[in-house]
């Protein structure tokens, strides 16, 4: 081999190696959120496939009560539904905070845990490129209190931020709760999911606000179950100032969604309209890194 030829192989194996590493580390974190029924842990399972076919690692972290995100990754019904949250378990909150919940615990609540275990411990392998930790959440009146069940998912949320080489896509409780706890610090993206409906858009509308002011760079709204230019005409009459929002994706309506449910695995696999708008939301967040 002359020495040109070597020297090109060279190069190009470098090249190779560059962007190998490259999208080794690629990090970010994305908030999906909006009023409960929006379809947001539809949207988060989705953006999980997508991006895993695009060999990124992902870990997809369940922050909704009713934790049906299992299911829309297209895990297996019986492991599924025995997934206990991070947030029930007791055993693990009590080695960490040095408190069990429902106790009395007094002054000796840990509020810094170190945590850095939790996805080794609870978390579940979807694909060979998609990791699930099922963090669950405090479901009470009081959801800002000083609990060692907060106190563990607060530190969780941090340490998240701080893991590398992986696309973090966390599936949050409806509403803006979440971040009344600051949940979403560290993260760099949030996509709001909606439909045309007022309550729906009232909410979305209310959590860019927040998202805003408590410094995430990146907001979208993802308008869900667009059936006729009505419905865009009737989203685009209600957003307060459409300038807070980085982009606004309509999602076509797609019967499939019902028939495949509650797993996206077979929606992944048709080449539909619908399919195109969370590819276009995919490459969004990629190019926004």
């Amino acid at each position: 081999m002359s020495g040109k030829n070597k020297e090109a192989l060279f190069e190009a194996a470098n090249n190779l190696k560059e962007k190998a590493h490259s999208k080794d580390e690629v990090n970010f974190r994305v908030i999906i959120t909006g009023k409960g029924g929006a379809g947001k842990t539809t949207t988060t399972a989705i953006l999980a496939h997508l991006f895993a076919e695009d060999n990124y690692n992902v870990l997809a972290i369940d922050e909704d009560p009713q934790m049906n995100l299992p299911y829309a990754l297209g895990m297996d019904f019986e492991k599924a539904k025995n997934i206990v949250p991070v947030s029930k378990n007791f055993d693990y909150i009590e080695e960490k905070t040095g408190a069990r919940p429902g106790t009395s615990w007094g002054l000796f609540l840990n509020l810094t845990p170190d945590i850095s275990d939790v996805v080794d411990k609870f978390g579940v392998k979807i694909t060979d490129n998609i990791n699930l930790l099922v963090m669950g959440t405090v479901v009470q009146a009081a959801t800002g209190c000083l609990c060692p069940e907060n106190a563990l998912l607060d530190a969780i949320v941090k340490y998240i931020s701080l893991r590398k080489n992986e696309i973090i896509l966390m599936d949050t409780q409806a509403g803006v709760e979440h971040f009344g706890r600051a949940l979403s610090k560290g993260f760099k993206h949030c996509v709001i999911v909606s439909d045309a409906t007022f309550n729906a858009l009232d909410v979305a509308n209310h959590t860019a606000n927040l998202a805003r002011q408590i410094g995430i760079e990146h907001i979208y709204l993802a308008i869900n179950r667009v059936r006729s230019q009505k419905d865009i005409e009737k989203v685009e009459s209600r957003i307060e100032d459409k300038g807070k929002f980085d982009r606004i994706f309509y999602i076509p309506y797609n019967e499939k969604v019902i028939e495949y449910e509650p797993s996206v695995v077979g929606l992944i696999k048709e080449n539909s309209d619908f399919l195109q708008v969370y590819k276009q939301i995919k490459e969004t967040l990629k190019n926004n890194l």
